[in-house]
């Protein structure tokens, strides 16, 4: 990822290798990562059994939320791809009886949104 787009607040593709690397004290057994963005400090990661939702809090970025999100929770979501003239793509998800999304992402050009969709929907349609 970039520098400006880590200014602009863009979230990158971090390897599940690295992802499970990292995170492997928060996994339960059985859970694998498939596919995880970065966004300056913060991370988020698809799991095959849950959304991760990590965020970095303060200025040292010592204090983390670890916020874990079942996929049957989530009644919707949308996926906007980035235009022309536009620098990023965006991902909503709505947590079920929420009226707004709950969840906002914005996501650089190198990020493939078709992939961030093919793998919530397969988990948020089962």
């Amino acid at each position: 990822m970039g520098l400006f787009s880590a200014i602009l607040g863009n979230a990158g593709t971090v390897s599940p290798e690295q992802l499970q690397k990292d995170f492997a004290k928060i996994l339960i057994d059985g859970e694998a990562i498939e596919i995880g963005f970065k966004l300056l400090r913060d991370t988020f990661i698809f799991t095959n059994k849950r959304l991760i939702l990590i965020d970095k809090q303060g200025i040292t970025g010592s204090k983390t939320e670890y916020k874990s999100i079942n996929y049957k929770s989530i009644s919707r979501f949308s996926v906007e791809t980035a235009g022309t003239f536009e620098l990023d793509a965006e991902l909503k998800i709505w947590i079920s009886g929420e009226a707004n999304p709950s969840i906002i992402k914005q996501f650089n050009k190198s990020v493939d949104v078709y992939e961030v969709q093919k793998v919530l929907a397969f988990h948020v349609l089962k």
